[in-house]
């Protein structure tokens, strides 16, 4: 096939864009900013575009499928042309959807942990070397692209993420793939831009059970009261099956997971992580991987990338840094890693980053969020919220938001990382969590100075 991207550069669209040249169709593709590692990993492969912008002379009666990336705009002059030459055009996951329709789609769906389950049951069918295609959120050890497709596999596993699907169609991704079977891990209200209220939010994840083909099947987080309410209301012809979280200990900083073959020591660490395995064990069974295989392959599953990534340790010292931004993910982050080093001194930042995180309406969310640190830090940038229209945030919103007295509040890159440098990280732990970097905070200065 001959296939053109609208906003190659993003993080999903180059994946893919990677993945079909890998499969030998012929891609070409546009964007007005390429960043990196994007840029690198097209130019290594020859489809970085030579100038960058948007040409529609690109398109050509020639091509067979254009694939239109959220980053490009309703008027997009490409956009434009192919409409008026009647090419094919498809959103990143309707075009995921026609490549699987003859495979068995396994969906991960879940306000929080699919990355991680989607990644959990990749290693594991890695490791026991089952070929899978997959589309995944996060770059994984031993694997080249986030984005595999293939003529042969008998599966398909996509990370099914609630956004929406492109500019010019407004459901949300994990609506369109039609699982066979199908996870959710939790439901906490997020993407407010979007989806303005909780039950509308809600609504999006009893639609995306209807989409369960007929005889397929859902795996279920049922210590998560809402997934639970959802999934038992549901009354499509699909089989539930529930999970929770497995039983495990904390011995010296290493996490144990109790398996039938005895206590095992697992790369991860935390409820939420421990959790999210559990459901990552169901669908591997369901495609074919027995207990067994399982427990030795998860064994060896150090994380997804930028999910609890432990940048520096010393004998005194460690830091983390996390992709949590949502508040049941800064919860849960947050209190992995104190119950991880209960007897160490815990400093936790956030920074408040993402359209919902710096909404005023939203901030009451956070309460209780970093209740699990020692100490508790919150970065924002008033240059953000201006840059996203949002209403003025102030520090004294951002304490009653957190109900933290002992909260400190930064909104000025150099003071932020003045006060991180000024630390005694004596029997301590740093967990730094943020979508961005905090102004500009170069992570490995913070690991030259722990070390």
């Amino acid at each position: 096939m001959r296939i053109h991207f609208i906003a190659i550069g993003g993080s999903a669209m180059h994946n893919l864009a990677l993945a079909l040249h890998q499969k030998g169709d012929t891609v070409t593709g546009s964007d007005d900013e390429v960043f990196e590692p994007s840029k690198s990993r097209l130019k290594n492969k020859g489809l970085l575009p030579e100038k960058e912008g948007w040409f529609p002379e690109k398109l050509t009666s020639e091509i067979d499928a254009v694939i239109l990336g959220m980053h490009a705009k309703a008027d997009n002059p490409e956009l434009l042309k192919a409409k008026e030459l009647g090419l094919k055009i498809y959103s990143y996951p309707e075009f995921l959807y026609e490549q699987s329709k003859t495979k068995t789609r396994v969906v991960i769906g879940g306000s929080h942990g699919k990355t991680t389950i989607t990644s959990m049951i990749l290693h594991v069918m890695n490791y026991n070397g089952k070929d899978v295609d997959y589309m995944v959120g996060a770059q994984l050890e031993g694997f080249d692209t986030m984005v595999k497709i293939t003529d042969d596999s008998d599966f398909m596993v996509i990370e099914g993420d609630e956004y929406l699907s492109s500019p010019i169609d407004r459901r949300p991704k994990f609506h369109l793939y039609k699982p066979n079977i199908a996870l959710l891990s939790g439901i906490a209200w997020d993407h407010i831009n979007v989806f303005p209220t909780y039950e509308n939010y809600v609504e999006q994840f009893e639609i995306f059970l209807k989409e369960i083909t007929n005889g397929g099947a859902i795996i279920y987080n049922e210590e998560d009261a809402e997934v639970k309410r959802v999934v038992e209301a549901a009354k499509n012809p699909i089989k539930k099956y529930p999970y929770q979280t497995p039983e495990y200990s904390v011995e010296d900083g290493t996490t144990l997971l109790e398996t039938p073959e005895g206590p095992m020591p697992v790369e991860i660490f935390g409820k939420h992580n421990l959790n999210n395995l559990e459901g990552a064990r169901w669908i591997c069974q369901l495609m074919g991987v027995d207990a067994d295989d399982f427990y030795e392959a998860i064994a060896t599953f150090k994380g997804a990338s930028k999910r609890l990534e432990k940048i520096a340790e010393t004998k005194t010292a460690v830091a983390y840094k996390d992709y949590a931004h949502s508040p049941s993910k800064v919860k849960a982050t947050t209190e992995a890693v104190k119950s991880q080093y209960p007897n160490r001194k815990l400093i936790a930042c956030l920074e408040l980053h993402t359209y919902s995180s710096l909404n005023p309406e939203f901030l009451k969310e956070y309460k209780g969020a970093l209740d699990a640190a020692d100490s508790a830090v919150v970065f924002y940038s008033p240059h953000a919220v201006l840059i996203k229209q949002l209403e003025e945030i102030k520090g004294e919103q951002i304490d009653e938001a957190f109900d933290r007295q002992d909260l400190v509040v930064f909104t000025n890159p150099a003071d932020f990382k003045t006060y991180l440098f000024s630390q005694d990280y004596d029997n301590t732990c740093l967990l730094l969590m943020s979508s961005g970097n905090y102004g500009g905070l170069d992570f490995e200065e913070v690991k030259e100075y722990l070390e």
